[in-house]
């Protein structure tokens, strides 16, 4: 019976990794870029760069300067100086002589029962001055001066609700980066696949783009104004279709954020990112569950039966077992490999298989905290 339930996990987790990495990661892994002709009649329509900001008088001091060199000819850009107390106000008051197409709006309190990052969000929204919204953080950078016009394009050109892009970390030399490159690379699998298969379920606020008006009928965020979180995956998660959404995978259409440098710092946020989860549709709660399940089943099967198969001295099963261990490990270096060129245009991150091993027990211990945790907190 033991050796009965030990095949079948690993027939199950196997089946379901393999439909994972080559089916649907595999979407992204070997993506290629199809030149849609424009149905705008007005492809360079305004765009309104908008950031909510909470003391990142450091970040935004070098952002700004930044955003102004981009490549696009009708755009303004909005912070939301959201009850800073460092000297944001007065860097905001010195940059916009300097800028004229450089807004600003002060939030000194948040109404009760409201998240801050959504009121900052929505009043940002609200009197931005063109209705294609391009959403970005403080301590996130485009990597090229393309970022405006390749992000935007689909929601200006093509009539699309909500274009999601990538937003990366910059490399730094520890384990904890080789984890968050891993970790970031594989979220963005997620959601990029399930998109291109006409089935998006989130997008990351760090570099997202929909409508204004659309926004604002949709009437923002109702419903999860209390939610610590969601500004971004959850809103993309009650409204994205796969007529109305389009992924952008365009290394020159990325932003590269500020990563954590302590466990402590970094968990915090991924408590405050797995915690939305528990908002998203039970179908999408499926989509995303079901990898790490058939994930876990694959390796309690797998090295349960080679232990069963050395100790019986069954080395014909030893071996098939083995083989199918290191196939998927080929394809799982495969798929990382080339999504992570497809998206960000480098490398793979390093220690993709000690990391992919490590993600068993991370999304379970870490997912299930999240879920159960009550003191989600932005800022």
């Amino acid at each position: 019976m033991g050796l009965f339930l030990l095949w079948f996990f690993f027939g199950i987790g196997v089946i379901i990794q393999a439909v994972y990495l080559l089916v649907i990661f595999g979407r992204t892994a070997w993506f290629k870029s199809l030149n849609k002709s424009s149905k705008n009649q007005n492809p360079e329509e305004g765009v309104t760069v908008l950031v909510a900001a909470h003391n990142e008088f450091q970040n935004l001091k070098v952002l700004i300067p930044k955003l102004f060199e981009q490549d696009y000819p009708k755009f303004d850009v909005m912070i939301v100086n959201d009850r800073s107390t460092d000297r944001t106000k007065r860097l905001l008051e010195e940059m916009m002589e300097r800028y004229p197409k450089l807004r600003s709006v002060t939030i000194k309190y948040t109404p009760k029962h409201v998240t801050p990052k959504k009121f900052a969000l929505t009043l940002g929204i609200k009197v931005a001055k063109n209705d294609v919204i391009l959403l970005t953080d403080a301590d996130c950078m485009p990597t090229s001066d393309q970022w405006i016009r390749k992000m935007t394009a689909p929601v200006r050109e093509a009539d699309k609700t909500f274009s999601l892009g990538f937003s990366g970390y910059e490399v730094k030399p520890s384990l904890l980066n080789k984890w968050i490159q891993f970790e970031t690379l594989l979220t963005a699998l997620f959601y990029f696949s399930f998109g291109l298969w006409k089935a998006p379920f989130m997008g990351v606020g760090r570099n997202l783009c929909y409508r204004k008006s659309f926004f604002m009928e949709a009437k923002g965020f109702k419903g999860i104004w209390h939610l610590e979180g969601g500004d971004d995956d959850l809103f993309v998660n009650r409204y994205a279709t796969g007529r109305n959404t389009s992924m952008v995978l365009d290394p020159a259409a990325n932003t590269t954020s500020i990563p954590k440098e302590t466990w402590k710092e970094y968990l915090v946020q991924k408590k405050r990112h797995l915690h939305a989860g528990k908002y998203y549709r039970s179908e999408d709660q499926r989509k995303i569950g079901l990898f790490p399940l058939s994930h876990g089943l694959f390796w309690i099967g797998g090295i349960g039966l080679l232990i069963y198969s050395g100790i019986g001295q069954q080395w014909e099963q030893f071996a098939a077992v083995l083989g199918i261990i290191l196939l998927r490990s080929f394809f799982v270096l495969r798929i990382f490999k080339s999504a992570s060129k497809t998206i960000q245009g480098s490398a793979t991150p390093m220690n993709i298989l000690v990391n992919d091993f490590i993600y068993l027990g991370y999304f379970w211990v870490l997912g299930s905290v999240s879920y159960q945790s009550k003191d989600i907190q932005w800022k």
